[in-house]
């Protein structure tokens, strides 16, 4: 039977929308690729400043800028950076905050948390990766006559897009950071972006330096699952610690 490519709803134009179907098998397999290609994905602090194409970071925009949003708002701005002056003006103000933080903003709980890590208040990576990518997020739009227009879950929104910005750097054969300097307002200052653009992200891009070591951490453990039923229709998940535990409403 045929259907039609669009419909209207509310006066709207929806289009006829299709996904690729697979068998279950199918679907058990690409779902475990993926978890053991993601689970690959590693924090790097140290980097080559091997050149990374315009054209790859680009791609990876692109792909994060597909993410959902509330009322598809869209409420993000992605700036790349490549320009070796300005990567060196964001790392002299990044690590002057950084010494703040690490001097009198932050516990010793938190210090002693962040010591397997082997994360310092010195950011080279901002210099020798060869791109920065500086997420910001809108807290309200501005209109051509500069009226604020209303923008809805914006941190939800934004955090969704950085997740999938992450993905698609590791899809891309690159390796990143998630960086966030407290305060970040030096970022607006240094990139001159409009009053209602907040930084939300700081990610260096680029190849590992070789060798290069990351923390023997371990990840909850995908193995276990504790399952619990419950006669409401909904279902969702729940980590905690190193239990998966899902609640199930057949």
């Amino acid at each position: 039977m045929d259907t039609p490519d669009h419909i209207n709803i509310n006066g709207f134009k929806h289009i006829s929308y299709h996904i690729d179907t697979y068998s279950e098998d199918e679907l058990i397999s690409k779902s475990e690729s993926f978890y053991k290609w993601l689970d690959k994905r590693r924090s790097v602090r140290d980097y080559s400043d091997k050149r990374v194409p315009k054209k790859i970071i680009e791609n990876i925009i692109n792909s994060a800028s597909t993410a959902p949003s509330g009322a598809h708002k869209q409420p993000w701005t992605f700036c790349a950076v490549s320009n070796p002056l300005i990567k060196s003006q964001i790392r002299k103000e990044a690590e002057i905050e950084e010494k703040e933080s690490y001097d009198s903003r932050m516990s010793d709980r938190w210090k002693k948390d962040l010591e397997p890590l082997g994360t310092n208040m010195n950011k080279l990576f901002l210099e020798t990766a060869p791109w920065l990518i500086i997420v910001f997020k809108k807290a309200y739009n501005l209109d051509e006559n500069g009226n604020k227009q209303t923008n809805y879950y914006v941190n939800e929104s934004v955090g969704i897009a950085c997740g999938m910005l992450i993905s698609a750097i590791h899809n891309a054969g690159l390796v990143t950071l998630t960086h966030t300097p407290s305060p970040m307002s030096f970022l607006s200052k240094i990139l001159n972006r409009p009053s209602n653009e907040r930084a939300f992200l700081l990610l260096p891009v680029g190849y590992p330096k070789f060798p290069t070591y990351v923390p023997d951490i371990k990840r909850k453990s995908p193995a276990r699952f504790t399952w619990g039923y419950f006669p409401l229709g909904l279902a969702f998940s729940l980590r905690v610690l190193e239990v998966v535990t899902i609640f199930v409403y057949p």
